[in-house]
C-alpha cells in the first residue's frame, strides 16, 4: 500500500513540477507571473485528449500537437499581450500581470465554447495495462508520465546550464540590460523561454488526461494555483525549486488521500507550504531580498 501511494505520489508530482517549470522560467526571465500558463496548460490537454481520443492517432503524435498549439499559443501571448507593455515608458510593473489574467479569462471562455462544461474523457490503449512488481502494482502509463517528466526536467537542466543558449536565457534573467550590452539578443530570448515554458505547459496537460483519464475547462484554474504555490515554495525563479516543491506537493497530497480524508488533501499541502515560508520565507530553494540579509 504504501509503495503504492508512493508511486502514485511522484507520478502527481513530476506533473506538478512540469507545469511550475512553465511558470518559474517567466518569472526568472521577465520578473513576472503569467496567469494565463494555466489556460495553456488546459488547452494543451485539450487538443492531446482530441488527437489522442478522438482521432484515435499515436500518443507521441498528441504530444507534437499539444507542444505545436501551446507553444504557437505562447508566441502570441509573447509579442501581443506583454511586448507591448514591456519596456513602455510609465506602464505598472503590474501591467503584463493584468494582461496575462485577461488572457487567462479569454482563453478559458473560448475553452468552454468550445469543449462545452463538462467533463471529457482522454483515453489510451494502455490506459488499463498493468504489472505486478512484488506485491505493488504499476501501471504503464504511470512509468511512461514518470519517463516523461524526468526526462523533460533533466534535458531542461542540461539546456539551461550546458548551452550557449541556455546560457543566454540564465544571463538574461539576471540583468537584462546588461545581457543585452554583452551581444544576447534579449528580446528573442524572451520570446523563446515563453514559447518554452507554454509548450512544457502543453506535455503537462497530455500528461494530466493521462493520469486521471479526464479533462474539462476548469483544470486551467486549479493547475495554475498549484502551478503559483509550488514556485513560492520552492523559491521564485529556481528550476531546481519548482522540481522539489512539485514532488512534496503530490506526495502530501496522495498520502493525506490515503491515510487521512480526500476532502482535506489542498488544505494539508498548502498548510504545509504556509509552514515551511515561515520559517523560510523565500522558499526552499530560494534567495533572501538584498534587504532582509543586512
Amino acid at each position: 500500500m504504501f509503495a503504492e501511494q508512493l508511486i502514485n505520489g511522484i507520478t502527481l508530482g513530476s506533473i506538478y513540477a512540469i507545469v511550475a517549470l512553465g511558470y518559474t522560467l517567466v518569472f526568472g526571465v521577465l520578473d513576472i507571473i503569467n496567469m494565463a500558463h494555466g489556460e495553456i496548460f488546459m488547452f494543451g490537454a485539450f487538443v492531446g485528449m482530441l488527437i489522442a481520443t478522438k482521432a484515435q492517432a499515436p500518443l507521441w503524435s498528441a504530444f507534437l500537437g499539444a507542444i505545436a498549439v501551446t507553444g504557437a499559443m505562447g508566441y502570441l501571448l509573447e509579442r501581443f499581450a506583454l511586448r507591448p507593455l514591456r519596456g513602455r515608458p510609465g506602464a505598472s510593473h503590474l501591467a503584463s500581470l493584468i494582461s496575462t489574467i485577461g488572457v487567462s479569462i479569454l482563453l478559458e471562455n473560448v475553452a468552454h465554447k468550445i469543449f462545452g462544461a463538462g467533463n471529457q474523457l482522454f483515453e489510451t490503449p494502455f490506459a488499463e495495462i498493468r504489472f505486478d512488481v512484488g506485491p505493488v502494482t504499476v501501471y504503464l502509463v504511470q512509468v511512461l508520465i514518470l519517463a516523461i517528466s524526468i526526462l523533460l526536467m533533466a534535458g531542461l537542466s542540461l539546456w539551461l546550464y550546458r548551452t550557449r543558449a541556455g546560457k543566454a536565457l540564465r544571463a538574461t534573467a539576471e540583468n537584462l540590460e546588461t545581457a543585452g550590452l554583452l551581444g544576447v539578443d534579449t528580446t528573442r530570448i524572451i520570446t523563446a523561454t515563453v514559447v518554452i515554458a507554454s509548450a512544457m505547459g502543453g506535455v503537462a496537460g497530455v500528461l494530466v488526461g493521462m493520469a486521471f483519464n479526464y479533462i474539462n475547462n476548469q483544470i486551467g484554474l486549479s493547475m495554475g494555483l498549484k502551478g503559483l504555490a509550488i514556485i513560492i515554495f520552492g523559491g521564485m525563479g529556481s528550476v531546481s525549486g519548482a522540481m522539489a516543491g512539485g514532488l512534496i506537493l503530490g506526495l502530501s497530497e496522495t498520502f493525506v488521500v490515503a491515510y487521512g480524508s480526500s476532502g482535506y488533501r489542498d488544505a494539508i499541502a498548502f498548510i504545509a507550504i504556509i509552514v515551511v515560508l515561515l520559517i523560510k520565507p523565500q522558499g526552499l530553494f530560494g534567495q533572501a531580498a538584498p534587504e532582509a540579509q543586512r
